[in-house]
């Protein structure tokens, strides 16, 4: 958008029409003294809350500020997490509120990309008229262990799934005319020892995993900036990682935007040459190490003073192309709530997946005129994950339960509920029933009111944060005893599950039905009745594969767990000499479903598994090669209400040889006997190999074979076809 002709600064040569993000950073760097240029390389934490971290004149309370230049018409970038909503850590801006999405598994158990665009365009919206002009999210790290404490932020284990939500996510919020962030660059995969945990893994491996998932973030969204994570990676900090800041992502990616640090990462001055362009809270670091230090080493040669200018100009060119400078902040005006719960309300519903439904008992119907929901805190409202992506709602939280521990971020740590009480819900759908609540502290309560009740819904909750991974993937505090109890009592059992991730199932043959409800936002409850009582048809499909025992998974026992590892908050710890450890990662790129299918593991549920109302049958499947894989097929409801499905397409032999890949998907909404026609190309590089010799992805010669399916374990029909070599550029 143009700026208006009496705009102050109209006239600048950076101002000009038609010239380039690019041409107008650059312009405008030249522009900058010395003390301009360095101040837009580090910027502050704006809590507050610290003795030594006071709230920096000029900034809103939030996550980051880097001040304005005035003298240039710079505006000051104003921070703040994250792409679940607009967060208000420890109430920074007294009574400020925000819309509060379902966690990012329960979005990806979508499989919508317009859905995920929409959730960041809200997420957005709500961020610019707050004032914040930087968004920092998406989460989209990989699970690659379904105990990592950060797991309920990110988008599955697969990285076409990934990056294309998350790259549709960070377009929807950059429409809004805000620097959006993916995070954390890369293999960010566990909370314990995330300071000092050094991630081994091969390079092709880290290709066709975790990097591609964002590079496909990248080409979708074009993020204005990438936060560097915590961990090392092959022995590097991922803040100072220069074959995977200046040789991946900004040499073979070409990627014009900034790379900041997430806060209290950056280790060393040397971060700068290795292709850090922002340090992120230098509060919370050992040195503001890009003031002082940095001009040092500039003076001293290590540090050339054309890295100092290229680091401002990728931060100035993502706020020209933000439109930072073209338009005003819409600061003030007012936000409309109420669609906005809509949408939070549509990715909560449809991302709800629906696990088991023995003898059909949901939707549940008149017949049920007993009911007993029990536990899970279900009369005051549903659960949400700890850490910086916690979202105060327009109620507030309606409870608290301070979970302890020691660390930097345990110290601030409290379940949190968003005031969407399911039992209150359920009482609005349940018309002409009793519904009876049992708080479940006592499974002989739960079950002498289950016994007298013709339905029993049990509500589970596992709460995890940032800071802290989970150490197995048990339900805490004796909540399988509870189902087991209710269960015996009444055949009826429906379990809801809010959850942070994958949890072990060991009722699951005593129970009826379960739902997995994640961390459902601030319309949960609703959403949950919803589904329950038939007013929407359960479509959410698995992002990631239950296991059945930890012993499944590549690491069976989390490695550094129980153990004190260095955490910088506040205390500004020497990172750079923080004693650490290695965790090879031997599954390479085989993550999730691809691990379970290499080692012949069979899941609990698999990935993109989730059962419906209605039903689907697939026909008319047919491949055709040459210089690309495409794939038709139609689609038919063939059951008794309307519906939405998601057919999955998996690349299962490679020139006769098993391999397990998901190469793309659809999502269909049909009404009964209604059909519809799907065609797919696969993304060559999800055919491919990377070849680390020649630095390119190689597609060899041969027949591939391709499975139509209902998730990664239950192939509907095959076909294939013969494709060309090819090589791809990285």
């Amino acid at each position: 958008m143009p700026v208006s002709s009496d705009a102050p600064f109209a006239d600048a040569p950076w101002m000009a029409p038609g010239l380039t993000p690019d041409a107008r950073a650059a312009l405008l760097d030249a522009a900058l003294t010395e003390d301009e240029r360095y101040g837009l390389l580090h910027s502050q934490w704006a809590i507050g809350f610290l003795p030594d971290a006071p709230l920096p004149e000029g900034a809103i309370p939030a996550a980051g500020y880097v001040p304005p230049i005035p003298r240039l018409g710079i505006p000051g970038l104003y921070e703040t997490d994250a792409s679940l909503g607009v967060t208000n850590p420890r109430n920074a801006r007294p009574g400020d509120t925000a819309t509060a999405l379902p966690s990012g598994l329960a979005l990806a158990s979508t499989w919508d990309a317009d859905l995920a665009r929409d959730a960041g365009a809200m997420v957005g919206d709500e961020a610019a008229k707050k004032g914040f002009n930087v968004l920092l999210g998406g989460g989209m790290n990989l699970v690659r262990d379904p105990r990592c404490g950060r797991n309920f932020e990110y988008l599955g284990e697969d990285p076409l799934l990934a990056g294309v939500l998350s790259g549709e996510a960070i377009r929807g919020t950059q429409s809004q005319g805000i620097i959006a962030t993916a995070k954390h660059f890369v293999l960010n995969d566990q909370e314990t020892g995330r300071h000092v945990v050094n991630a081994i893994i091969d390079e092709a491996a880290l290709r066709e995993s975790d990097l591609l998932a964002f590079q496909i973030a990248i080409e979708r969204g074009a993020p204005g900036s990438i936060m560097s994570a915590y961990n090392k990676i092959n022995g590097h900090y991922a803040c100072e990682n220069d074959a995977l800041l200046n040789g991946v992502l900004k040499g073979d990616w070409a990627y014009p935007g900034f790379v900041m640090a997430d806060w209290g990462a950056t280790t060393s001055v040397h971060a700068a040459a290795n292709g850090l362009d922002q340090q992120s809270g230098e509060q919370l670091d050992y040195r503001v190490w890009f003031e002082a230090p940095l001009r040092e080493s500039v003076a001293a040669g290590e540090t050339s003073p054309e890295r100092i200018s290229d680091m401002a100009r990728r931060i100035l060119r993502a706020m020209f192309a933000a439109g930072l400078f073209d338009r005003p902040l819409p600061k003030g005006e007012p936000i409309d709530y109420a669609a906005h719960g809509r949408i939070a309300h549509k990715a909560a519903a449809e991302g709800i997946v629906l696990l088991k439904n023995a003898r059909g008992i949901l939707p549940l119907t008149g017949n049920a005129k007993r009911i007993a929901v029990i536990g899970g805190h279900a009369d005051v409202g549903v659960l949400c994950g700890g850490g910086s992506s916690q979202v105060t709602t327009g109620k507030g939280h309606a409870a608290f339960i301070h979970a302890g521990g020691e660390g930097a971020m345990m110290a601030m740590a409290s379940e949190a509920y968003h005031p969407s009480a399911p039992l209150a819900a359920i009482k609005r759908s349940a018309s002409g029933a009793r519904v009876s609540f049992a708080n479940g502290r006592y499974p002989s309560e739960a079950a002498m009111l289950a016994r007298d009740c013709d339905i029993a819904i049990v509500f589970a909750n596992q709460w995890t944060t940032e800071g802290a991974d989970v150490p197995d993937l048990t339900l805490p505090n004796g909540q399988d005893a509870l189902i087991d109890a209710v269960a015996a009592a009444n055949p009826n059992t429906i379990v809801v599950l809010q959850t942070g991730g994958p949890v072990l199932m060991p009722w699951l043959g005593s129970v009826a039905a379960v739902l997995k409800a994640w961390y459902p936002g601030a319309q949960g409850g609703e959403a949950i009745a919803d589904i329950l009582f038939g007013a929407a048809c359960p479509s959410g499909r698995l992002p990631v594969t239950f296991p059945q025992s930890t012993a499944q998974l590549p690491r069976p026992e989390l490695p550094g767990l129980g153990k004190r590892w260095a955490a910088p908050f506040g205390r500004r710890v020497d990172l750079a000499h923080a004693p650490g450890f290695d965790v090879p990662h031997a599954e390479g790129s085989d993550v999730g479903y691809r691990w379970f299918a290499r080692e012949g593991h069979a899941p609990l549920f698999p990935f993109g598994y989730g059962l419906s109302y209605t039903a689907f049958s697939y026909a008319n499947l047919a491949v055709t090669g040459g210089d690309a894989l495409t794939i038709t097929f139609d689609v038919t409801n063939t059951g008794p209400c309307e519906g939405i499905d998601t057919p999955q397409v998996y690349l299962t032999h490679r020139s006769g040889a098993p391999i397990r890949r998901l190469l793309g998907w659809s999502r269909l909404r049909l009404k009964p006997g209604e059909r519809a026609s799907v065609t797919l190309t696969a993304d060559p590089r999800l055919l491919a190999d990377f070849d680390t010799g020649r630095r390119a992805w190689h597609v060899p010669e041969g027949r591939y074979d391709i499975a139509l399916a209902r998730s990664a374990e239950d192939f509907d029909v095959h076909a294939g076809a013969s494709i060309s070599e090819k090589w791809i550029k990285p």
